[in-house]
């Protein structure tokens, strides 16, 4: 059976802490992988903000995940903080990739690694748009 191989950037832009909750934890006793899908998602939230969007407001259009691809590679158990490292690239006229490594910062072994589709969207028209300039520009500078 074919595995998902994610090839991720060299470096990354943004890196931020989330520790495991509680509520992360699944019968097995660590992260499940519905609960790495949130934690991609809150690191995705902390990385717009620095550079000054959200994802209803990215420089004047929304944002909407078309896909994702999580690789599991170790556990994660409730007390670990995760290093959350965040790049954005893949640019094309109405989208582009965000890419996710997760780590232990106990020992900084790699929980996951993940790449969402991001499209730019008008929520008012229901339709997809194109990148705007302005953020183009900061997604390349942060």
């Amino acid at each position: 059976m074919a595995r998902i191989k994610l090839t991720l950037p060299n470096t990354f832009s943004f890196s931020t802490q989330i520790p495991v909750r509680i509520s992360d934890i699944n019968y097995g006793n660590h992260v499940g992988n519905d609960a790495i899908l949130s934690i991609i998602h809150e690191a995705r939230m902390q990385y717009l903000k620095s550079i000054g969007f959200t994802e209803l407001q990215f420089a004047g259009v929304g944002l909407i995940m078309s896909d994702v691809a999580i690789e599991f590679k170790a556990e994660a158990f409730y007390g670990d903080i995760l290093k959350a490292s965040v790049s954005a690239g893949e640019f094309s006229k109405v989208g582009f990739d965000i890419y996710y490594k997760l780590e232990r910062s106990s020992d900084n072994a790699v929980v996951a690694l993940a790449k969402t589709g991001m499209v730019c969207f008008n929520y008012d028209k229901r339709k997809v748009v194109a990148v705007p300039e302005e953020a183009v520009k900061k997604l390349f500078e942060s």
